[in-house]
């Protein structure tokens, strides 16, 4: 039976499940349970915990998402390396559906998340300057070429709110910005795991056009969901690859962060 893992797994709207032969584990945290039970397992010698970023049915929306909670749990379990499937609307013409978009930058356009772990007793200055990974990155992006996946290695994916979608107007001025893709879930969660001193990988399926970029009525949920649901059993075979061609040992920066920083508490071990 297998409840530590080294490689934690966040799926997103319509990645519900990942491992086959896995254990169920429960974990409390400071800041309340997690969006769902953690699943623990193996692929091939890699121990992996997988945990559906939303709920297994859905029921937390993009703002309401427990993030502390969830990446708490994670590292609590021995994860230190993070990977984060998630839908994406594009803001660009020529990057159409079922692209993997691997960003190397983010935009923050949310409002009012709680998005650090030190708001109390002391203060942390984490650096954020590059987000994500770039074991992580370079792991993924050779995976999905392998793969053959319409793919663009970096690129900036902008964070809004939500639940609703954007207007075309928002739309046009995130692409005017030059930004790639439009989300709502890669804030908070990409800054707590820096926090944690996780390493966090986003691999973003584009699954529709956003509402600036393409005449029409603009997207709707059961679409974007329908689309996911298509892709799903190759966007796992690519999670698979990835957790697999990922380092045993850890060498980039993310690890180190706070080294040399005052800590208001102790970090799950």
């Amino acid at each position: 039976m297998v409840t530590r893992a080294d490689i934690g797994v966040i799926g997103g709207s319509g990645f519900y499940s990942l491992l086959d032969d896995a254990t169920e584990v429960e974990v409390t945290t400071p800041y309340g349970p997690p969006s769902d039970v953690i699943t623990v397992g193996r692929i091939g010698s890699r121990s992996v915990a997988f945990l559906p970023r939303h709920g297994r049915d859905h029921r937390f929306s993009p703002h309401r998402i427990p993030y502390r909670a969830n990446l708490w749990a994670l590292r609590s379990l021995g994860v230190r390396q993070v990977l984060a499937p998630s839908a994406v609307g594009s803001l660009r013409p020529e990057v159409g559906p079922g692209t993997l978009v691997v960003p190397d930058q983010f935009v923050d356009r949310t409002s009012g998340r709680v998005q650090t772990y030190y708001d109390t007793d002391g203060v942390v200055h984490v650096s954020f300057a590059d987000p994500y990974c770039p074991t992580g990155r370079a792991a993924a992006v050779s995976t999905a070429q392998t793969s053959q996946w319409d793919l663009v290695d970096g690129g900036t994916l902008v964070v809004i709110e939500g639940p609703r979608f954007s207007t075309r107007a928002e739309s046009r001025w995130f692409t005017a910005n030059g930004w790639t893709v439009v989300g709502m879930t890669g804030f908070p969660e990409a800054v707590l795991a820096r926090e944690l001193a996780l390493c966090y990988t986003s691999l973003s399926l584009v699954t529709d056009h956003d509402a600036g970029v393409e005449a029409g009525e603009g997207v709707t949920h059961e679409e974007v969901l329908a689309f996911f649901g298509t892709n799903i059993a190759r966007m796992r075979s690519l999670v698979t690859d990835v957790v697999t061609a990922l380092p045993e040992e850890r060498t980039c920066a993310c690890g180190s962060v706070l080294d040399g920083l005052k800590l208001p508490f102790d970090l799950p071990r």
